[in-house]
């Protein structure tokens, strides 16, 4: 029974680690043709929510703000058009094995003037059913292990071009409540975690006859206490923390037509697993580890390089109302080696809009969203009472 339980967490953490979020940094041994990867605790966190960042290969930190841009970059929400707004999302996951795990959001903001906006979202994933059975595979109950995130947010303006934001955020685990694993009771994972962005946008580009926005981000999320799930204070696991940049560049092409492209960099803040049988590196705390990851890959410094992920995506839109995506997803092999296409759509009428996307796998790495559509509703209560289209 214990032999199973272990087997579980491992095939839950290994499952959500194949995701096409960066949710992986490195472990094992050096050497360029290594795989050397590790999952970090609670990786949903760093799934993208929405279709319309699905359609662009998940950028998002520097484009235009709508409701899900709290996950993306915070601070952006303070240059939303709108005064109102939320979102929906819908994704399946490992939809060609099972039908019973998917990804949930639901994200809104609120103007409070011209200056500041307040949102929250929640996330749920849910794992599906399992059945635990003894070791002489007899039944003994099921389970549907879950996990949400619950956050607030604040975004203000600190000049016509530069705002600030943050994001604060609960976070509940529980994957197999009731069993044990080594003799020791498994119990739900909570913690708490910020985010910290900033953001630059100048709508007065001028590129020959076309007008331009050029903005740049930064965000920093999931600055959190490490997560445990059991008794045992000493056996904790880190957060997925994330430093995320990105720049993109808005054009006018005319009265109708406007092209976005856009490209993230990101790189988790996690330390690098010692390559010997020493577990140090566990024991570091939540600062060291998070300024340690710059400089501790066993390879050096081209290792570091290899464990930024980019992404780059673009975005052309009709009138407003009909917009075509395309994006690309790249990893090195070394640390997980996820490398896809995505394409997506985006409708608007009226109070709603709708956006969805697919992943199109380019290597024969395992995806759970491979060849799978996901779709986002968005809801603009601006138009409700003749504001700004």
């Amino acid at each position: 029974m214990r032999s199973f339980c272990t087997l579980l967490l491992l095939l839950v953490i290994v499952a959500l680690g194949m995701g096409p979020q960066p949710v992986q940094a490195q472990s094992g041994t050096t050497g360029d043709d290594i795989l050397n990867t590790v999952t970090t605790a609670v990786p949903f966190l760093r799934v993208a929510p929405d279709a319309r960042a699905g359609g662009m290969a998940d950028v998002g930190i520097s484009v235009s703000p709508d409701p899900n841009g709290w996950f993306h970059n915070p601070a952006k929400m303070a240059f939303a058009e709108r005064d109102l707004g939320f979102s929906v999302t819908y994704t399946p996951w490992l939809r060609q094995l099972v039908n019973d795990i998917y990804l949930a959001s639901v994200y809104g903001f609120k103007r409070i003037d011209e200056m500041q906006a307040v949102g929250g979202s929640l996330r749920y994933f849910s794992l599906g059913n399992i059945t635990f059975t003894n070791q002489s595979g007899q039944f003994i109950g099921d389970f549907r292990p879950n996990e949400f995130a619950i956050d607030a947010g604040y975004s203000r303006k600190l000049s016509d071009y530069f705002s600030a934001g943050t994001m604060l955020r609960f976070i509940y685990s529980n994957l197999a409540t009731g069993q044990q694993v080594n003799g020791v009771d498994v119990r739900p994972g909570t913690s708490v975690a910020a985010d910290i962005a900033f953001f630059y946008q100048n709508p007065d580009i001028e590129l020959g006859d076309m007008d331009a926005t050029l903005a740049w981000g930064v965000n920093v999320s999931n600055l959190g206490a490490k997560i445990t799930y059991t008794a045992d204070a000493q056996n904790r696991d880190f957060l997925p923390s994330n430093l995320g940049v990105g720049a993109s560049l808005n054009m006018e092409l005319d009265q109708y037509n406007q092209f976005l492209i856009s490209v993230d960099f990101n790189k988790l803040l996690a330390p690098t697993p010692d390559t010997t049988a020493n577990q140090a590196w566990k024991e570091q705390s939540v600062p060291a580890a998070i300024l340690g990851s710059f400089n501790d890959a066993p390879g050096g410094f081209s290792e570091e390089i290899r464990e930024i992920i980019w992404q780059i995506g673009a975005e052309y839109w009709y009138d407003n109302q009909f917009a075509v995506r395309a994006g690309y997803f790249f990893e090195a092999d070394t640390k997980g080696g996820r490398n896809f296409f995505t394409v997506g759509l985006g409708l608007k009428y009226n109070v709603f809009g709708l956006n969805f996307s697919y992943l199109i796998p380019t290597t024969n790495q395992r995806n759970p969203l491979d060849n799978t559509l996901r779709f986002s509703l968005n809801f603009d209560f601006d138009a409700l009472t003749g504001g700004q289209k």
